[in-house]
């Protein structure tokens, strides 16, 4: 989620996807400002068309990340995404009330391993970025499966620092044994971490 990313869709909306247009409706008319940004989208619909199998995300909102991600996932894809608002996940269901390949968890992120493992996976960054060894990629990912951690301010040296310090959420993503990650910028003020999960060889 971004701040004011759905806001960011209205220069797109002659553009948008009919169910990411769906979606941005619906987070607008609940007052819901913290969709992802387009150019987030643009990312998850084309990483969703790599995934033949199953597509997770945590941090629902009101459905517009995963609006992308359906958008773009082949036909007979399965995505779950985990919302931990009641509210919003209900609004979200409605969103994908005639998609039946979608599921909306209500709950902790944690409810996305249920399901797993992914051929990709997004993480809302927000807070830690999960990057308290909670997500396990080797549980979550299928091997050659990709991870997306999302809403980074982009780094400008290396090792990179967040309020001086080095910034271990997102130094966890791009060292982590189970990865090969990387991270791209989007915009001038938004980056994310993109890992493909290649089990190690004994």
């Amino acid at each position: 989620m971004s701040l004011h990313g759905t806001d960011a869709h209205r220069n797109a909306d002659g553009t948008l996807p009919a169910l990411v247009a769906r979606a941005v409706a619906a987070a607008r008319a609940h007052g819901f400002p913290y969709s992802c940004r387009p150019e987030q989208g643009r990312l998850l619909r084309l990483l969703a068309g790599g995934a033949p199998r199953g597509i997770a995300e945590t941090g629902t909102g009101c459905g517009v990340g995963l609006a992308w991600l359906a958008s773009g996932a082949p036909p007979g894809t399965r995505l779950v995404s985990v919302e931990r608002d009641a509210e919003r996940a209900r609004v979200a269901r409605q969103v994908f009330h005639d998609h039946p390949e979608v599921e909306i968890l209500h709950g902790d992120w944690r409810r996305v391993g249920e399901h797993g493992p992914y051929d990709l996976l997004v993480l809302d960054g927000g807070g830690q970025a999960k990057g308290d060894g909670a997500a396990d990629p080797a549980r979550l990912l299928t091997p050659g499966g990709t991870l997306v951690v999302d809403d980074f301010t982009p780094a400008t040296a290396w090792p990179p620092r967040f309020d001086g310090a080095p910034d271990r959420p997102r130094l966890h993503w791009l060292e982590h044994p189970a990865l090969r990650a990387t991270e791209l910028r989007l915009a001038p003020d938004l980056g994310v971490i993109v890992g493909t999960h290649w089990p190690r060889r004994p």
